[in-house]
């Protein structure tokens, strides 16, 4: 039998992904070694940097910065993160009743301008609330994953003491990007009723996609056979969590068809916001061998 080849893989501990983690998917072709990153978002600068692994989640914005740079990587059309956004935006209840169209000359926080929730966040201001989000000051408190890419010049950066929670509840920010749950019982989701403008959001435009994985474009050029079984154990890793009734593995979507909607609405917003120079169709993301992958 020959060797296995084995790939060093960035990929967070989600529902869809723990068969595969767990060694419950066999391979015959490729031996995954999993690298020890507890939140898989803490490896996408040395991935887009330093091109440290072989395979990896990614979130999608970053994904697109890292394509118009030329980093080694290409797009499998497979979903590891999606969810709705409309709940990662929070205020200080405390300090007074904010809506989206409060946020004009308002401090808002978010890790780094270029992160894909906060990306999220600013079209579903702009095109569902009308919200003029340059009039927003927006305040980050990291860089940008890829290195060529610079913040607009209306970007502020906090000071490196500063803490973007404790910022939001001592009012030195108005509101924050503050992600999938409330770190504090102090703070309120900002979009009124956000689950149902979510669901409206999801039928028109699909559910929001934050990470899909990611292989070296140089394997993708030598190796298809490892790329089409990298995709096979990723989808048989999602039916597994499907089939145990996980909600969220269930609404993951593989294929470029079944992606088509939420990836090119992302692609739009982040070319309005400038994140990238020009806006990609979508069959762009992906080569030859990726763009067959069902």
């Amino acid at each position: 039998m020959a060797a296995k080849t084995k790939l060093f893989t960035l990929l967070g501990d989600y529902p869809n992904t723990l068969a595969l983690k767990r060694g419950e998917i066999r391979s015959e072709l490729i031996d995954l070694e999993f690298a020890n990153i507890k939140v898989a978002n803490t490896g996408f600068k040395p991935l887009v940097r330093d091109a440290k692994f072989d395979l990896a989640e990614l979130a999608i914005v970053t994904y697109l910065q890292a394509k118009t740079y030329g980093k080694p990587y290409i797009l499998l059309p497979a979903p590891v993160v999606a969810r709705s956004q409309h709940h990662t935006l929070a205020y200080n209840r405390e300090r007074g009743h904010l809506a989206p169209a409060d946020l004009i000359g308002k401090r808002v926080g978010v890790r780094a301008y270029s992160v894909t929730t906060g990306v999220w966040v600013r079209g579903i201001l702009q095109e569902q609330f009308g919200v003029d989000i340059d009039k927003i000051r927006w305040v980050t408190f990291e860089d940008p994953h890829v290195a060529e890419y610079s913040d607009p010049p209306t970007v502020e950066r906090a000071p490196s003491s500063k803490n973007m929670v404790q910022m939001l509840i001592d009012g030195e920010l108005d509101a924050a990007v503050v992600g999938d749950k409330l770190p504090d019982p102090r703070l309120e989701v900002l979009i009124p009723d956000f689950e149902r403008a979510a669901r409206a959001w999801a039928e028109k435009h699909g559910a929001p996609i934050n990470h899909m994985a990611v292989i070296r474009t140089e394997l993708s050029r030598t190796r298809p056979d490892i790329v089409r079984e990298t995709f096979r154990t990723l989808e048989e890793s999602r039916d597994v969590a499907a089939r145990n009734g996980d909600k969220s593995a269930a609404q993951l979507q593989f294929g470029i068809e079944a992606n088509r909607v939420a990836l090119e609405k992302i692609i739009d917003i982040a070319t309005r916001q400038k994140l990238i120079p020009r806006k990609w169709r979508v069959e762009e993301l992906f080569d030859d061998v990726t763009r067959a992958l069902a």
